[in-house]
């Protein structure tokens, strides 16, 4: 077995690189994307003006509700079939995890913005900020520090969740597995080296985040 491993990683290397490549790329810009998409979700779900909450909570609920795989064959029907949209599979997967990603960091962003003392919004509105220069300036830089970590973590299982974009044939770790099982007929040697590639990712990640909450913690010393 280890044998076989060793050379699998030879001959094919550059294979299993190309899909750790896809896999990191794709789950850094669907974290990026999804942060952003978050961020605008989460000032319209603590805006106050009702219809655009009960929208920004539908979109959540349908997104968190249903399996993450069904979205992504939603997206690869919907945005090429019904929206005529010329799209390659990649980047129909891609928009289908930012928008699925975004639901998830919103939450996170909009608990991180309540865990901000009231009283700091109250005295930049008696200064006469906006409510725009209140959320930029004044409540997001404190929200940071509890948002990070957490965006750390859905960084991580990001990175977990590309592996159901090999069922459209995307270029990442799962598909780099299946490229070489059907060359090579090894179905465990290839597949337990794709899983230990997921494994060192995960746990360098891990690991950089669980010091990255340890340095934040110190800070509030």
């Amino acid at each position: 077995m280890l044998y076989d491993m060793i050379d699998l990683l030879a001959t094919y290397g550059d294979v299993y690189l190309a899909g750790l490549w896809g896999t990191i790329w794709i789950s850094f810009v669907t974290v990026i994307a999804g942060t952003l998409l978050g961020v605008i979700l989460a000032a319209g779900k603590i805006s106050r003006f009702r219809p655009l909450e009960i929208l920004i909570d539908i979109y959540i609920e349908v997104i968190r509700g249903t399996p993450v795989l069904l979205q992504l064959y939603f997206f690869w029907l919907f945005l090429p079939d019904v929206l005529h949209l010329d799209m390659s599979n990649t980047a129909c997967v891609v928009v289908a995890l930012i928008v699925n990603s975004s639901a998830y960091i919103a939450e996170v962003i909009r608990a991180g913005i309540q865990a901000v003392d009231i009283g700091q919004t109250e005295a930049a509105k008696s200064l006469g900020m906006s409510d725009f220069h209140c959320l930029t300036r004044i409540i997001l830089p404190q929200a940071i520090k509890n948002i990070l970590p957490a965006l750390g973590n859905e960084f991580i299982a990001m990175i977990k969740e590309t592996s159901l974009a090999s069922t459209f044939f995307v270029p990442e770790l799962m598909t780099a597995y299946k490229t070489v099982q059907s060359s090579t007929y090894l179905s465990v040697p290839s597949l337990l080296i794709s899983g230990l590639i997921y494994l060192v990712i995960n746990f360098v990640l891990s690991r950089l985040v669980n010091l990255l909450e340890k340095r934040l913690r110190a800070s509030d010393r």
